[in-house]
């Protein structure tokens, strides 16, 4: 079914953002209509239920519903989210994912010696304060510095709506579309935790604290589909969940140069945490969450906790205030199935062109 729906769906990556004719004749022909019923309408966990019997498996597979989604596995559009995650391909594989030589940081090393060598000029600790606009037209932009740059082509990697918001101005754009982002659902529920350890973790159902299978792949924390949505159940009350789930990796089980010789680092991704807390603020209670979710871990893994040498906590609020994404959204708002194609990132103003000339959108909003 998912080798069917990808099939159809790969074309569309390459061209502009598709139309509802472009879906149509997409999904023509047999089981079109079936294919596009279950990856837009579709619960994840109704989804598994059709093909699986085992608790366990589907405790397993219904995680990719949900990642970096404001939605549990019961909610309508998750099937998408698990197709959105199954995408890629390494090796030949499809929805396999795999580990960076020299860790994620590469990537962006590797695109930077690529540019340059093409002659692009990279500026760093270069916030943009505006983009500068003439009659409609965008014809540069204003660092926070006072520095300015013209340019013919103004492109925002930003999400749309520091993009719209921030960096052009309500005064500059549609009132439809002003109000259409000030509306779009930016509000992140990921929780990252970066761990530095002193030993491996030495888990009760395959023991061993020397590199084996268990530390080498992808570790999923997540006991049932029903204890999922009820951890998003209570993100949705304002609460971080109690037993949340998390995806592991220890990439420098793979890699000796990550981390010092008998040293090991762990990253977590865990799910749910609200951005806005119904009781305190995040800087009162970011150890207690983080406490939480090494509790969790430990549930598993016993000697975690005292394995830790040093821990960072990131919740959405902080994701936000480093990496500048609005309301910590890693995928720069929802990515349910109304929240794509002409809707993103909002209907009307759907692909890369935007109201003001030569200035265009890229990246994960749209």
């Amino acid at each position: 079914m998912w080798d069917r729906i990808v099939v159809r769906m790969r074309p569309l990556l390459d061209r502009p953002s598709p139309t509802r004719e472009d879906i149509e004749r997409t999904f023509d022909g047999p089981q079109g209509e079936q294919d596009w019923h279950t990856l837009t309408r579709k619960s994840i966990a109704e989804l598994l239920d059709e093909y699986f019997e085992s608790e366990e498996i589907k405790a397993t597979l219904c995680v990719g519903g949900v990642i970096g989604t404001n939605a549990g596995p019961r909610n309508q559009g998750t099937a998408y989210v698990k197709y959105h995650h199954i995408l890629g391909k390494i090796g030949g594989h499809q929805g396999a994912w795999g580990y960076v030589r020299g860790g994620m940081g590469s990537v962006s090393q590797a695109i930077d010696s690529s540019a340059r060598r093409a002659g692009v000029e990279i500026l760093t600790d270069a916030e943009v304060a505006e983009v500068e606009i003439q009659d409609g037209t965008a014809t540069g932009v204003n660092l926070q510095d006072g520095r300015s740059f013209d340019a013919d082509v103004v492109l925002s990697n930003a999400d749309p709506q520091r993009t719209y918001l921030r960096m052009v101005g309500e005064w500059n754009l549609p009132d439809d579309l002003v109000e259409s982002v000030r509306e779009m659902r930016t509000e992140g529920s990921v929780v990252k935790v970066l761990v530095a350890l002193g030993e491996l973790p030495d888990f009760t159902s395959l023991p061993g604290k020397r590199i084996g299978p268990q530390h080498t792949g992808g570790i999923e924390i997540n006991p049932s589909v029903d204890s999922l949505q009820e951890a998003w159940e209570q993100c949705q009350r304002g609460e971080p969940s109690r037993r949340p789930f998390m995806d592991g990796y220890i990439q420098s089980a793979t890699e000796d140069r990550l981390a010092p010789p008998g040293k090991y680092t762990l990253s977590l991704f865990c799910q749910y945490a609200p951005y806005e807390l119904s009781e305190g603020t995040w800087e009162e209670r970011r150890d207690e969450i983080g406490a939480n979710i090494v509790d969790t871990f430990a549930e598993y893994a016993p000697n975690l906790p005292d394995a830790i040498e040093h821990i960072e906590v990131l919740g959405p609020r902080d994701i936000e205030a480093r990496i500048r994404i609005t309301g910590g959204n890693i995928f720069h708002g929802e990515i349910l199935p109304e929240k794509m194609f002409e809707g993103r990132p909002v209907p009307g103003y759907s692909g890369y062109r935007t109201p003001v000339e030569n200035l265009y959108l890229c990246g994960s909003g749209t």
